[in-house]
């Protein structure tokens, strides 16, 4: 009886060690089945899909299940933005993903207990998310869409150098659309330009406000601002009616019927999104990974069907530039 209760008393013991064996070998491989992400974004526009379509697919690249992420969307409300937050938090998510200023804002409310990773954020130091971008100080980081203001409006100046006055269209709520127009205002001050500000807090504003700045302006520019670039389309229209430039801060607005810009690939912003949220579930602090701010390599976006209703010819120096991406 002794010895049958020491045999199996060693078959447990080995049966410990091997099953210790295997959980070690689990948790260096990591289990992507199980991760909870969740991804918020503050309003539904092109520029924002494709880091959101981009961010999805290369984290099943990563061999993440769609299943782990959970997809929302506030229709630029920001009440049910912070529901969203508050949601995912109660919810355990082990990495919330924020695309846009408005909504890192919100998510940054739950730093302390959960891992936030942002995207498309212009200003982040601005809109108070950290203080340092080599070293994020409140367990938040993220990708940076930092606009080259003075490069998209000597661009302006390039194709169109009689611009004397320049409407700003913005939504005076969001920090990152803030941070630009002061750029944008000292530019313009260089150059002995008139700067003339649009001011709109909802989608409905932006045609209505279109239709008197193309009366009193040379050009318009519109930085990466969720509300205007909702309604792009309808800036567009009275814009072109009146052969009226619309510069704009992103590709993506472009493609929306924006006249131009100087900017990055948003693809390339929501894979880097990715990779940084699977450092983090591999175990990386937020502290640890610097903001990446996408301000380099930049490629100049042109609007065909816009150049030619405008009856705008591109000068050399923008036909010939390697770097031009003539969307169509």
């Amino acid at each position: 009886m002794k010895k049958s209760n020491k045999k199996i008393g060693f078959i447990i013991a080995l049966s410990a060690i091997i099953c210790t064996g295997c959980a070690g070998e689990s948790e260096q491989t990591g289990d992507k089945t199980n991760v909870k992400i969740g991804v918020a974004q503050i309003v539904d526009h092109t520029s924002l899909n494709t880091i959101r379509d981009s961010f999805k697919e290369e984290m099943i690249a990563l061999g993440y299940p769609e299943s782990s992420m959970d997809f929302q969307n506030a229709a630029n409300d920001s009440s049910y933005l912070n529901t969203i937050m508050q949601k995912f938090n109660g919810d355990n998510k082990d990495v919330i993903v924020a695309i846009a200023t408005p909504t890192a804002q919100a998510a940054a409310n739950f730093a302390k207990e959960r891992s936030v990773v942002f995207s498309a954020v212009s200003d982040p130091i601005q809109a108070g998310l950290l203080t340092s971008l080599d070293k994020p100080d409140k367990g938040i980081t993220g990708t940076s869409d930092e606009i080259q203001v003075d490069q998209i409006l000597e661009l302006a100046l390039t194709i169109k150098p009689e611009i004397k006055t320049l409407g700003f269209m913005y939504n005076p709520g969001e920090a990152n659309s803030v941070s630009n127009l002061e750029k944008a205002k000292s530019f313009c001050a260089a150059k002995n330009i008139k700067l003339i500000e649009s001011a709109v807090t909802t989608i409905s504003d932006v045609q209505t406000n279109a239709q008197v700045l193309v009366t009193k302006t040379d050009a318009i520019f519109v930085p990466n601002d969720n509300t205007v670039a909702s309604a792009m389309s309808a800036l567009a229209n009275e814009a072109n009616k009146a052969k009226i430039p619309v510069f704009v801060g992103a590709d993506s607005m472009v493609m929306d019927g924006g006249f131009a810009t100087v900017g990055i690939d948003y693809e390339e912003l929501g894979k880097e999104t990715a990779h940084m949220v699977d450092d983090i579930l591999n175990g990386k602090q937020a502290a640890d990974i610097p903001v990446k701010v996408f301000k380099d390599d930049l490629n100049v976006y042109i609007n065909e069907k816009v150049l030619k209703t405008l009856g705008i010819t591109l000068p050399e120096s923008i036909s010939n530039n390697e770097k031009l991406q003539m969307i169509k």
